[in-house]
């Protein structure tokens, strides 16, 4: 894939249980009552990505001209959730774990990537705490090409309303928010298990109001 630009930039005791919510969390897609703090796993050492052909995308194909594009990579710590990394307009992102990281692959597809629309690039996102040997694509099934973060394919949330929240996190039980070594962020879980936001009305879907949806 085309060389990535980079910036090189330069948690703590448990937060209070109801620290854990989310700006602007009100359950509404939750059966939880309110989310708890959990110890964040210690991070191991750092593994080189092993290069991998099916990852990288052809260099030469610009994507098509109605397809959003992630231009940025931005990692950093936010309150109570810690390290995030967000998109060049502060959108918290995900990574799915019925997904691969060896070798990369996405399996958020149809009515799913409509309520997690994949992190899109053309190769050349500007990266910013983010250590761009970490951060490569793989195509999708669409053709289009989706950035990974240590193989991991990377989304955003249609359930989060503004930028910074986080509303995706522990979905499904397969949902996480993404740090910026591609490991899941485990400072702040919700005490059961959260459901999805149904697909937009207008996306087509003959069940758009939920049923049968399960990512």
């Amino acid at each position: 894939m085309a060389q990535m630009k980079r910036t090189v930039i330069v948690a703590s005791a448990m937060v209070a249980l109801t620290a854990c919510a989310p700006a602007g969390y009100d359950g509404a897609n939750s059966s939880a009552a309110e989310p708890v703090a959990v110890a964040a796993a210690e991070p191991t050492a750092s593994v080189e990505p092993e290069a991998s052909a099916s990852a990288e995308a052809p260099a030469a194909d610009a994507p098509p001209a109605n397809v959003n594009l992630t231009e940025q990579l931005i990692g950093k710590s936010v309150a109570r959730m810690g390290k995030v990394v967000t998109d060049q307009d502060g959108w918290i992102l995900y990574r799915f774990d019925k997904d691969t990281a060896d070798p990369p692959s996405s399996n958020c597809v149809d009515k799913c990537a409509e309520v997690w629309p994949p992190a899109l690039t053309d190769g050349n996102p500007q990266l910013t705490g983010v250590s761009d040997d970490k951060v490569s694509s793989v195509t999708r099934q669409d053709g289009t090409r989706q950035l990974t973060i240590a193989g991991w394919p990377v989304y955003r949330y249609i359930g989060d309303k503004k930028p910074g929240q986080w509303k995706g996190q522990a979905v499904g039980g397969t949902w996480f928010v993404v740090q910026p070594d591609g490991k899941k962020n485990l400072s702040c879980l919700p005490t059961s298990t959260p459901k999805a936001v149904a697909p937009p009305a207008n996306s087509g879907a003959s069940d758009a109001g939920g049923a049968g949806y399960s990512y």
